[in-house]
């Protein structure tokens, strides 16, 4: 723990789980460089405090009404958040600097990127505002092409363009680009360019990722954004993980992949939003079990449309199986990947997800269902080759050739090599000289000497 800065920074995480994770991931980092941290969040889905005694909590009201919290369209969902927000979190933000002593004044706000509002917020407030950006560097390249990929006619996406290339974005198909299905695409577009324009327009960009990990599309952006960037990740390699699961996790996991050989399980997670059909969620089901190996399967409530558990599995399904899968509610996931019995991550490839799997250098197989995680997948597959894509819909056939391919063929040792080779990266970026490391002390540097205009006297 180095000695105290003198310095408060104020947190804001959107309110969803794979946002939360990494801005209390963020928080931890912070604190122990000497930081004090204050976290604002909302009640809807808010983090359970009594895992962070070392930071502060400040709740904002303003939130969502029961049935406001369950609208399935997330773009309206998130546009509803920025509007909402606004005034409760600009009055506790106002509060705190007020409040704050001349011994440990407030040195920035660090916000998540689709917080959009907090530019103004902070810029009204005098403050300096970061932006932590959960998702990779290789998704937000697309984003920031928003403009140009209308321009160009890629967007919006049409059905019969599906498999063509988008040029400028190799090996990104169209049917790869990060939209998310929505009634209303015209607005997911307008939250996209806030969201980019204020995260150009604030006083550093925070990454959860590594620079060996994704050079290229770090240095595009360096080209195309004046803002300085910090790539400090992967931020769950920091230090030992308190749970900010908003899901309780099911320890049975780890019990029952205690029972299995070395490399032979297939961890099966989509996690904490995707939904999938009831056709799609049989035809898991018996690739799965066709596959014939051992798999540890999460089906969280509400995975299924329309179902509320696994009321839709085929009668003696799990008995048939004699002890070969396991499924649970929610897992406690970073302790599953790095468990010797897993083989593969057949993954919905979110950011978090994706990182994890890379540290713990487990395979992948990706489905991706929306926004980031399409390219995310891309990547997986085409670029670092560390995975391969269940594309075209699911069906057991495929699915079952796609574990094999992972499992049992000369690819899949081909892949395992590569991702045990980006293991290693990740793990030697955190080392002393290694590239997180820097950035991280250039982070520290920035923030201590971005002097607050705020005069914490009034």
């Amino acid at each position: 723990m180095e000695q105290r800065k003198g310095r408060r920074l104020v947190l804001f995480p959107l309110p969803f789980q794979g946002h939360i994770n990494p801005m209390l991931q963020l928080a931890n980092i912070l604190h122990s460089k000497g930081f004090s941290i204050t976290v604002i969040h909302t009640t809807f889905n808010s983090p359970d405090s009594s895992q962070y005694p070392h930071l502060t909590f400040c709740p904002i009201k303003g939130d969502l009404s029961e049935s406001e919290a369950s609208i399935s369209d997330v773009v309206s969902l998130l546009v509803l958040l920025n509007v909402r927000c606004s005034d409760p979190f600009r009055d506790c933000l106002s509060g705190l600097l007020s409040e704050a002593s001349e011994e440990e004044p407030v040195a920035c706000l660090i916000s998540d990127a689709v917080f959009y509002f907090t530019q103004g917020v902070a810029n009204g407030l005098g403050l300096p505002r970061f932006v932590l950006r959960t998702g990779g560097a290789c998704s937000f390249v697309v984003f920031a092409a928003f403009p140009f990929l209308k321009d160009k006619g890629y967007l919006p996406v049409q059905e019969s363009k599906l498999e063509e290339l988008v040029g400028e974005f190799p090996p990104l198909k169209v049917k790869d680009l990060p939209v998310v299905d929505t009634k209303k695409p015209e607005k997911f577009c307008q939250l996209v360019d806030r969201m980019v324009n204020e995260t150009k327009a604030s006083s550093g960009i925070i990454w959860n990722t590594f620079q060996e990990l994704e050079e290229s599309a770090l240095a595009k952006l360096g080209e195309e954004l004046t803002t300085r960037m910090y790539p400090i990740g992967p931020f769950h390699n920091y230090c030992p993980a308190s749970s900010s699961s908003l899901l309780e996790q099911d320890r049975s996991s780890i019990a029952w992949l205690n029972k299995q050989e070395p490399r032979s399980v297939v961890y099966v997670s989509f996690g904490s939003i995707a939904a999938i059909s009831e056709a799609d969620f049989l035809e898991i089901a018996w690739g799965l079990a066709n596959s014939k190996h051992p798999f540890l399967w999460v089906v969280r409530c509400g995975l299924v449309h329309g179902n509320k558990w696994l009321e839709k599995l085929p009668d003696r399904f799990l008995e048939d199986l004699n002890g070969r899968g396991h499924i649970v509610k929610w897992a406690p996931q970073l302790e599953v990947l790095a468990h010797p019995a897993i083989a593969l991550f057949w993954t919905h490839s979110g950011w978090n997800s994706t990182l994890e799997s890379i540290c713990e250098g487990v395979p992948m197989m990706c489905t991706p269902c929306s926004g980031d995680q399409k390219v995310n997948a891309r990547y997986v597959s085409d670029v670092w080759s560390v995975g391969v894509q269940v594309e075209n819909g699911l069906e057991r056939e495929t699915i079952g050739r796609s574990i094999r391919r992972l499992m049992v063929e000369k690819e899949g040792d081909e892949i395992r090599n590569r991702i045990l080779c980006l293991k290693e990266k990740a793990s030697l970026c955190l080392s002393n000289s290694g590239s997180s490391f820097q950035c991280l002390d250039q982070l520290v540097s920035h923030i201590l000497s971005v002097e607050s205009i705020v005069f914490h006297s009034h």
